[in-house]
């Protein structure tokens, strides 16, 4: 396959960019399961996915998150609801520092509007009690502050299997 200079150029640029923003991970899709009928289009449904925090190898997070069906759903124009729930866990030995990690680092972000609204999931460490916790929020608004859910890894010794 040839490629112009252009092309070349472009796709370096989102390499670039890819790379620049990188830091938040990407997820695994798991499996949706259905909860409300829809009699066109896909239906709503409940999403879980998996993503391994980027900077603390051995903590994996799941995250459910309602999505919307319907014509709107099926062809990506629907808003899906700020409705999820998230639970990390210890999966592996922790050999990070913890107490050099960042504070209210973003660890994942998914897109859940044709627009603006994402979820986003940050990390802060409770360094007393050597704890990571893991905070979802919606980026949209709902009565003055945003739907949240929490998980906390408690960070203890791994043993060899």
């Amino acid at each position: 396959m040839k490629w112009n200079v252009g092309g070349k150029l472009l796709i370096s640029a989102v390499l670039a960019l890819t790379a620049l923003a990188g830091g938040a991970a990407r997820a695994d899709d798991i499996g949706c399961i259905s909860t409300a009928f829809r009699l066109i289009g896909k239906n709503d449904k409940v999403c879980v996915s998996a993503f391994d925090d980027p900077k603390v190898p051995g903590v994996a997070c799941h995250i459910a998150q309602a999505k919307t069906g319907g014509l709107g759903g099926t062809i990506g124009l629907a808003e899906d609801p700020s409705r999820f729930s998230i639970a990390c866990r210890q999966v592996g030995p922790i050999t990070v520092d913890i107490g050099k990690l960042g504070e209210n680092e973003e660890v994942y972000s998914d897109r859940t509007s044709i627009f603006f609204k994402k979820t986003h999931v940050y990390r802060t460490v409770d360094k007393k009690r050597n704890t990571l916790v893991y905070v979802a929020i919606s980026d949209k608004l709902i009565e003055g502050s945003p739907q949240n859910s929490i998980s906390t890894v408690p960070v203890m010794p791994w043993a060899a299997r």
